[in-house]
């Protein structure tokens, strides 16, 4: 009878596990929320800061340009010998001199990229205005908003460039952080809501803490 016992008590009660579940996922949805509400933060002090924005996003670019080939070349030194070697190192030293370039000058790289940039917007714009026109789709009517969008936007960034190299690349980092921050909040909140619902009180009965009575009261017998 009292291995009996000890053999109930010692059955995992699926309730209780369940809330330790919850509990844990609760944990991890509110630390998702936090990193949210950071990114939040961070995109709104960009906004205010554009031109610091800028030179910060700038400066990671080069870093992620730098470290990322780095790896490269490690891995190429370790695949020596077959037929992508050569093509992977100097993919690698492209990318580790990119970076040097970017770090070392991060201005003149931000009005290269921002030249860039309004380059991207003039001919998406444009092709998506004759592209609407041409076609006129069931969407012809937002195909025709996005590219008049998207050519208004070039131009106004290339007749301010390169002054606007000090702001454009800084609102686009800042709009990101943004609505990624948001989405994360979004997620957390909701991922908590979810869980406390699905969840069983601590209040809640079931089955098992009846058995683990019985159990008890066998092993008093």
């Amino acid at each position: 009878m009292a291995e009996d016992a000890r053999g109930t008590d010692a059955d995992p009660n699926p309730v209780r596990e369940m809330r330790r579940e919850g509990k844990k996922l609760s944990r991890s949805f509110s630390r998702l929320a936090v990193l949210g509400f950071l990114l939040v933060l961070g995109g709104v002090v960009g906004l205010v800061y554009t031109a610091a924005a800028t030179l910060t996003s700038m400066l990671l670019f080069g870093w992620l340009l730098l470290i990322g080939g780095v790896v490269g070349l490690l891995q190429a030194i370790q695949s020596r010998g077959t037929s992508y070697f050569w093509l992977a190192a100097v993919v690698a030293a492209l990318n580790i001199a990119a970076g040097v370039v970017v770090i070392r000058h991060p201005e003149g790289s931000a009005e290269a990229l921002t030249l860039f940039a309004a380059l991207l917007f003039l001919t998406g714009g444009l092709f998506r205005l004759v592209g609407s026109v041409v076609v006129r789709g069931p969407q012809f009517g937002w195909t025709l908003l996005q590219g008049a969008f998207g050519l208004l936007l070039g131009l106004l960034v290339l007749f301010d460039w390169p002054h606007s190299s000090l702001y454009v690349l800084g609102v686009f980092f800042s709009l990101a952080l943004l609505f990624d921050g948001l989405g994360l909040i979004a997620i957390g909140v909701g991922g908590r809501r979810i869980v406390s619902m699905v969840t069983p009180s601590a209040a809640a009965k079931g089955p098992f803490p009846e058995s683990s009575e019985t159990g008890q009261e066998q092993s008093n017998n």
